[in-house]
């Protein structure tokens, strides 16, 4: 169903953050790829556990069958976000990036020396650090390029996968450039060398609908509060797989799936605030199950929120002195939009935006290695716009005049 600017106007009224200002002006968070802001519903639901059911799980008593309940169904309800088959593949921790290095530790144990491992340009820190310090191990990586128009190179990605692959980890959508990535060909490809395929999904579940199945992944990452929520991370398994994994565990941990991978106890409160995003999320489509609302929420949201990052991209273009990085809105595409501003150092420009109630970020966003691929690093990097379901095109309006303004008193008269 779609998500008009009217419906994107409703949404707002649940978004408590969004009513502050700054010395007059309101605040335009654009700024929601390092982070959204959570509407009332989340911040009930957390604050609610705290009220009502705050325990630990497993005990013999109401409040702690509460938390073991609570756990259940948000794990059903993550399934249902992910198009799981069911509660048993979804794990959580803290975010994607611990969940990443504990991934990386049990499948390092499937590994032997001469072994590699595929990454590309585009990935976030938290896709490469795991993965590169296999190295140590005697395994080796392999980076697929990244073109000057922000995409992978198809044939490079296929030069560097081979025989000696194990593992292909991939980004869906560059939180830097919006870049969204074939994994079709990835697929391919890891299957080809009868390697595991990992999906980094934390840019991408915030913005389109996600089918793990349809997808074929063996793993796939994802972070609640890019989407609405709290900052829990959360990871999908292919059945079966996340247990025959030698995991690091305590002694007393469940050996079963999806607890293997989760050490210690978790935030219970976050996650009573995960069940409410999804809940949140799906109330804005329609359907008979969670599942079938969710898609057309997220279809729906997505239309909106392209719609709105065209707009932005095909004007900032049109700024004298201003460069668009990455790939135009002509295809699949995340609606982030990173631009450099000819003499202006991102991070002043980023300043003088703030000053206007304009929330934007400066600098390579922990994907720094996209950043360095394009020759941007020693400059400052980029000033990076995120649409979600809650900006208008009042705010994204009040951003192309001000980075016009910045634009031109920069360039010699």
């Amino acid at each position: 169903m779609p998500f008009t600017a009217a419906d994107c106007e409703r949404a707002r009224r649940d978004f408590p953050a969004l009513n502050r200002t700054v010395d007059g002006p309101p605040l335009a968070f654009l700024d929601g790829p390092a982070g959204t802001q959570v509407p009332e519903a989340v911040i009930d639901a957390i604050a609610g556990y705290y009220r009502t059911s705050n325990a630990n799980t497993h005990g013999e008593f109401a409040t702690s069958r509460a938390s073991d309940r609570l756990l259940h169904e948000t794990r059903e309800a993550m399934a249902a976000f992910l198009g799981a088959p069911s509660w048993r593949e979804i794990s959580f921790g803290q975010n994607m990036t611990t969940l990443n290095f504990s991934l990386s530790h049990a499948l390092a144990r499937e590994m032997k020396e001469g072994d590699e491992i595929v990454i590309t340009q585009l990935e976030h820190e938290a896709n490469r650090a795991p993965w590169l310090a296999l190295q140590e191990r005697g395994i080796a990586v392999r980076e697929v390029a990244l073109r000057p128009d922000g995409t992978l190179d198809p044939e490079d990605f296929a030069r560097q996968v081979t025989e000696r692959t194990r593992l292909v980890a991939v980004v869906m959508a560059s939180n830097a450039l919006g870049t969204v990535t074939d994994v079709a060909l990835a697929r391919r490809l890891a299957r080809q060398a009868g390697a595991w395929l990992l999906l980094d999904a934390v840019h991408y579940a915030a913005h389109l609908p996600l089918d793990v199945q349809e997808l074929d992944a063996d793993f796939l990452l994802c972070s609640a509060y890019k989407f609405y929520g709290p900052h829990v991370g959360i990871l999908y398994t292919r059945p079966g797989l996340l247990a025959r994994l030698p995991t690091e565990r305590l002694r007393t941990q469940e050996e079963e799936a999806p607890w293997r991978f989760e050490m210690g106890t978790l935030n219970h409160a976050a996650l009573a605030g995960v069940k409410a995003t999804v809940e949140y999320l799906a109330a804005w489509g329609e359907g008979e199950s969670l599942r079938q609302r969710i898609v057309a929420a997220m279809a729906g949201i997505a239309a909106y929120e392209h719609g709105l990052g065209a707009y932005y991209h095909d004007a900032a273009k049109r700024i004298p002195g201003v460069t668009v990085w990455g790939p135009d809105f002509s295809g699949p595409r995340a609606p982030t939009v990173s631009i450099t501003i000819d003499g202006v150092h991102p991070a002043a420009a980023a300043r003088r935006l703030g000053e206007k109630g304009l929330q934007v970020w400066d600098g390579h966003f922990y994907a720094l290695r996209p950043i360095e691929a394009l020759g941007l690093a020693e400059t400052g990097g980029v000033i990076r716009t995120g649409i979600v379901m809650y900006n208008t095109r009042e705010e994204v309006d009040r951003l192309l005049a001000a980075v016009a303004e910045i634009a031109g008193s920069a360039r010699p008269v």
